[in-house]
C-alpha cells in the first residue's frame, strides 16, 4: 500500500514514460500488433493500486499497463512482455493484453470487452471463502457496462456480498463511439443502484480523490459490506489505438482534456505542498532513466524459441 506523496507522482511518472517510449517503438515499427495506449489515465490505476496490499487481486483489460506497473509489476519483464520477448513477465506470451503476475495478484488483462468483470467476481468469492480480508478490483471502461457481463457480475457480487471493486474508467468513447450516444445515462455509477451496490463518481485526473474513493471502497469490502462500482471520469489522449485517426472527436477537446493532465496537476500539489523543484526534477530523471534501461533490455532480449511453443499451455 502507498503512502508516500513522492511514491505517487513516481508510479504515474513511470507510466506516464512508459506509455510514451512504447508509443515510439510502435512508430518505429519495433512493437509487435497493435498498442492500446493509457496516455492520460494514469491518475486512475495509480489512485486504485496505491491503496490496495500485494495480497489483493486486480483484473485488468485491454489497456491494462498502468494497472500493471500501478500494483508493482516489475519494470523489465513489463516491457519485455509487451515486445513479446523470452525475459516477458509470461515469457513472451501474454503481450500487450494479457500479462499477468498472480504472485502480485495481477490476474492478467483481457482483450475481450468486458470478460474481466465475471473473473473479478470469481477472484473476489475466493478472497472471501479464504476469508483473510482480501479484496477483488476488476478494471473495465465504459463501453464495457452495455455489456450483459456488467450486469451480471453487479447482481452476483451484490447478492453474495462480495469483496469486489468494480472501476469504470470512463473516458468518453467506447472505441470509437462517443458513449453518450449510446446510452440514456451518461453516468455509469447511476445503474449501480438497481443492484443494491453502492457506487461514486470519482474525478479520475485527481490521483488524490482516485485514492480517497478507493479507500472507501476497499474498507467496506474488506469488512463484508459488499461491491462498490467506482466511476473515474477520465480521458484517454490517443485513439482507442495508436494509428486511430480519431476523427470522431475534435482537436479542441483534446486539447481541453490535455489541460486537465492527472500528472501536471498532481505535481502543482506537490510544489504546493513545499516539495522542491529540484527534488521533481531529479526524480523524473531518475524514473526516465529507469524506463529507457527497460526499453533497451527488451529490444535486446531474444525472442521465445519456437520449442517453447507448447510450455505452459493447460488447455
Amino acid at each position: 500500500m502507498t503512502q508516500d506523496p513522492i511514491t505517487l507522482y513516481q508510479s504515474m511518472l513511470t507510466i506516464r514514460e512508459c506509455e510514451a517510449q512504447l508509443n515510439d517503438l510502435f512508430a518505429k515499427n519495433l512493437f509487435p500488433g497493435y498498442i492500446h495506449s493509457y496516455l492520460g489515465q494514469e491518475a486512475c490505476a495509480v489512485g486504485i493500486c496505491s491503496g490496495l496490499n500485494d495480497t489483493d487481486y486486480i483484473v485488468s483489460n485491454h489497456r491494462g499497463r498502468g494497472h500493471y506497473l500501478a500494483k508493482g509489476m516489475a519494470l523489465k519483464p513489463m516491457m519485455a512482455e509487451m515486445l513479446g520477448k523470452a525475459t516477458g513477465i509470461c515469457g513472451g506470451r501474454g503481450g500487450e493484453m494479457h500479462a499477468a503476475d498472480p504472485a502480485l495478484g495481477i490476474l492478467g488483462g483481457n482483450g475481450i470487452v468486458g470478460a474481466g468483470m465475471p473473473i473479478g467476481a470469481g477472484a473476489a468469492l475466493a478472497a472471501q471463502m479464504d476469508g483473510l480480508g482480501a479484496v477483488a478490483v476488476v478494471f473495465f471502461g465504459e463501453g464495457a457496462s452495455n455489456n450483459g457481463a456488467f450486469g451480471e457480475t453487479l447482481n452476483v457480487a451484490a447478492a453474495w456480498k462480495l469483496p469486489l471493486i468494480l472501476v469504470c474508467e470512463n473516458n468518453l468513447y467506447a472505441e470509437m463511439t462517443p458513449f453518450a450516444e449510446t446510452v440514456g445515462q451518461p453516468d455509469v455509477a447511476a445503474r449501480a443502484t438497481g443492484y443494491g451496490v453502492a457506487s461514486e463518481i470519482v474525478d479520475g485526473n485527481d490521483v488524490l480523490a482516485v485514492r480517497a474513493a478507493a479507500g472507501r471502497a476497499v474498507d467496506r469490502a474488506r469488512v463484508g459490506a459488499g461491491p462498490t462500482l467506482l466511476e473515474l471520469k477520465t480521458y484517454r489522449w490517443g485513439g482507442h489505438f495508436e494509428g486511430d485517426p480519431r476523427k470522431y472527436r475534435t482537436r479542441e477537446e483534446e486539447a481541453e482534456w490535455k489541460a486537465r493532465c492527472p500528472v501536471a496537476r498532481y505535481r502543482r500539489h506537490l510544489v504546493d505542498l513545499g516539495v522542491e523543484e529540484d527534488r521533481l526534477g531529479s526524480l523524473e530523471a531518475v524514473v526516465a532513466a529507469e524506463v529507457a534501461e527497460a526499453v533497451t533490455f527488451a529490444l535486446d532480449s531474444p525472442l521465445p524459441p519456437p520449442e517453447s511453443a507448447l510450455l505452459k499451455v493447460f488447455a
